[in-house]
């Protein structure tokens, strides 16, 4: 977790409302030759950030400035070389979010949300327990797809319950996709109640152990992501169809869910680091059918 950019964007967003933009775990049930419940399944960050910078990233934020923040722009330029790229990226960002709250009337709590849960994490501590992952997916991931709604014009009940769980499903998924990323710098995030429940510990996961426990604790947390994915889609006939596209992402984390359980919830297999080049197509169908 980018610990320092994400204080610095906290500080961005809280300056900003000031001014320019306002706004049941499955219990001991065993991996081996257990699949998801059927049907079948992505928030801590996934993997760490490419340190390479697109060159057209950098001039789209230059001319974004230019135009809409000519004085921020002005100043970027005066800044040491090795500072200017990132103060051009904050600076564009603080703009393209404040023309975005004004076009669509975001409600600000979701944006604070994301940023006040974002700063507690910034200790990166373990998850106590399932719930408080779920709590940290809530607030993050699903605010994010309650402001999505927003974007397209939708503020509907059902609409919210679908991306409460969409999003908890997209915590969780990520929590475990992120784990070979996280043990790679000694830290284990997955539930530590979880873990318990199967006498396994920390240490077992930083040494890459493939125990049956170990599996077991990967497949409770699957197994509630994919409940969560369940759940969402549980309201599929009564969300409005103009909302489907913001709960799309619901594919990746089906996929994520079924490559886990074919490699027996083995969270370190290299499988599971593999892009799905079909993912696109699978998007577009998805789509197509109007479904989520």
């Amino acid at each position: 977790m980018a610990a320092p950019a994400l204080a610095l964007g906290w500080g961005l967003l809280r300056l900003s409302s000031g001014c320019c933009f306002l706004g049941h775990v499955p219990r001991g049930l065993s991996a081996r030759g257990r699949g998801l419940p059927a049907p079948v399944v992505l928030g801590r960050s996934a993997t760490a950030s490419s340190r390479t910078e697109a060159p057209g990233s950098d001039l789209y934020c230059m001319e974004l400035l230019r135009k809409r923040d000519y004085e921020g722009y002005l100043c970027c330029l005066l800044l040491p070389e090795e500072a200017r790229s990132s103060a051009f990226a904050l600076r564009a960002f603080n703009v393209e979010l404040a023309q975005a709250v004004k076009r669509h009337d975001l409600t600000k709590r979701w944006l604070m949300k994301i940023i006040d849960e974002r700063e507690k994490n910034l200790d990166d501590k373990a998850y106590r327990n399932i719930q408080e992952l779920e709590t940290y997916a809530e607030n993050t991931q699903s605010s994010l797809l309650y402001l999505m709604l927003e974007v397209l014009g939708i503020r509907d009940l059902h609409a919210d319950h679908a991306a409460s769980h969409i999003g908890k499903a997209q915590g969780i998924v990520t929590c475990l996709r992120a784990t070979p990323y996280h043990i790679s710098r000694r830290k284990v995030f997955l539930p530590m109640d979880i873990c318990m429940l199967h006498g396994v510990s920390q240490e077992d996961f930083l040494r890459k152990n493939q125990d049956k426990n170990v599996r077991d604790v990967i497949y409770d947390v699957a197994s509630q992501g994919h409940l969560h994915l369940k759940h969402a889609r549980s309201f599929q006939k009564s969300v409005p169809v103009k909302a489907f596209p913001a709960f799309l992402q619901t594919v990746a984390l089906e996929d994520y869910l079924e490559k886990i359980q074919r490699v027996d919830f083995d969270v370190f297999h290299p499988r599971l680091q593999q892009k799905n080049t079909l993912l696109a197509l699978h998007l577009y169908i998805r789509s197509w059918k109007k479904r989520y």
